[in-house]
């Protein structure tokens, strides 16, 4: 019974790390030009490789929440959008703007 209680504690955190990230992602998405592509997916996956990058720049800077450094995810989210949008550009010729 407690190996159960302890896996529904650890997917419950994984679900609520996804959610941070996503949200940390979407703020990226926000602050820099053009869109992020694939939606929430895409916010996620800005959030968790931007904490990975930013953590690396950064360090455990500042709070955390469900395991994830809430400004050095950011500024990393911020950058690998950035990245993603100069990508974009380069390999369209636009610019993707939000619908």
């Amino acid at each position: 019974a407690l190996a159960a209680l302890i896996t529904i504690g650890n997917i419950i955190g994984f679900i609520l790390m996804l959610v941070v990230a996503g949200i940390i992602g979407w703020i990226a998405d926000r602050i820099v030009p053009g869109e992020l592509p694939w939606g929430w997916v895409g916010a996620i996956l800005a959030g968790l490789v931007g904490s990975w990058v930013g953590t690396l720049i950064l360090g455990d800077l500042g709070p955390e929440i469900f395991d994830i450094a809430v400004i050095p995810a950011l500024v990393g989210a911020v950058i690998l959008a950035a990245i993603v949008e100069v990508i974009g550009k380069l390999s369209t010729g636009t610019v993707r703007t939000r619908t």
